[in-house]
């Protein structure tokens, strides 16, 4: 599957400055044999047990500001409730929201049904509780919102991309769930299932995936990011529109951000303003991206969010062989916005080896506090 075994699964700790000096950053050797998937058959892509179970359950960030999550799980009998109960943990008082609907089918496959519910009006650094597949087998998970966004509010990050489904992907994402640091919230650069990567681009890949990464993101919003692994474009076998998977499962608010796509969009968490970007849809000028990005970087308030931080798929930088300046392009047209609105750091995903850079410089002698990580 071409997965990067032991793919990155760091932390980034806001409010403390670390001076990247090069250097070994850790004993881990990438193996030469490439990665084996798990088979359909391993407990980590077990069913729930119980009559039209909720699986595939995720959560992600509902708005702009971090009182909203959106929480996305599949059912497969029947289509059940889109309801969704939740509570705070120190209130007795249970509330229920509606959600909505969808399936969709992809060349001989059809989906179960996909539901996606936002809970709005959150309170700011609470523990909430929440139950799903009302009606016939519920099933209960938490998770815990962020503190109220401000300047010198700490935070963890995890960072995650091009994860798949082999065995090393669960060692992965076990390695993420026992750092000691504990991230709260997962920054995922893109490629999520490696469905296309079988046959038809066989969407029951999609559905163990969704299986595998519940133990995690059903628990802690996940942050998402397209990469080219999310196109899914077919025409062979008659699908030409592109993203349908990704789209029809993964929901993000974009609308909160006023972008009009949900592949790039921002969100503000703690102390951080995070920009996504879509590697492959159209950035160049007079683009739908474009324009939003010329809007969006003026906005961002360093008095309130210290931290600007840009994820995409496709690094901009990169000595690997492998996808060797495939960004470049994206590069020429966005790396002065980043230098005149001094972003702070670039996550990327796309080749599978870790590298990081020291201060970036464009073309000329003016060294910046601009620094790439894949």
């Amino acid at each position: 599957m071409g997965v990067v075994e032991g793919l990155l699964a760091l932390g980034l700790i806001l409010n403390v400055c670390v001076v990247c000096n090069g250097g070994t950053s850790s004993p881990f050797v990438r193996k030469v044999e490439k990665a084996v998937d798990m088979p359909l058959d391993s407990d980590v892509f077990a069913i729930p047990p119980g009559y039209n179970a909720p699986q595939q359950v995720h959560i992600t960030q509902g708005d702009l500001v971090g009182k909203a999550v959106i929480v996305s799980w599949v059912t497969v009998d029947e289509p059940g409730s889109s309801e969704v109960r939740y509570w705070s943990e120190n209130s007795d008082q249970k509330k229920i929201v509606e959600g909505k609907l969808v399936t969709y089918r992809f060349f001989n496959y059809t989906s179960g049904f996909i539901h996606h519910t936002t809970i709005r009006n959150l309170e700011y650094n609470t523990k909430y509780y929440y139950e799903v597949g009302l009606g016939n087998t519920t099933r209960q998970f938490w998770f815990v919102t962020p503190p109220e966004i401000g300047p010198d509010v700490p935070y963890t990050f995890g960072l995650i991309g091009d994860l798949g489904q082999s065995f090393d992907s669960n060692k992965t994402l076990s390695h993420y769930e026992l750092n000691p640091r504990k991230g709260q919230t997962v920054l995922f650069v893109g490629d999520l299932s490696y469905a296309d990567n079988y046959p038809n681009h066989d969407n029951i890949r999609w559905d163990s995936w969704g299986r595998f990464t519940e133990r995690s993101v059903a628990y802690q919003p996940w942050i998402w990011t397209a990469g080219n692994h999310e196109i899914d474009f077919a025409p062979e076998i008659g699908e030409t529109v592109p993203f349908k998977p990704y789209t029809h499962r993964y929901h993000v608010p974009y609308k909160a951000s006023q972008s009009t796509s949900p592949f790039w969009y921002s969100i503000k968490r703690a102390s951080a303003h995070i920009i996504v970007l879509a590697s492959y849809s159209a950035y160049g000028k007079y683009t739908p991206q474009y324009k939003w990005l010329e809007k969006e970087l003026p906005k961002v308030n360093r008095t309130e969010t210290p931290w600007l931080i840009v994820l995409m798929h496709s690094p901009w930088y990169n000595s690997y062989n492998y996808h060797y300046m495939e960004g470049e392009t994206m590069r020429v047209m966005y790396e002065p916005w980043f230098v005149q609105y001094k972003v702070d750091v670039v996550f990327a995903g796309h080749v599978h080896a870790y590298e990081r850079s020291v201060s970036a410089k464009t073309w000329s002698l003016k060294l910046l506090a601009l620094q790439f990580l894949i």
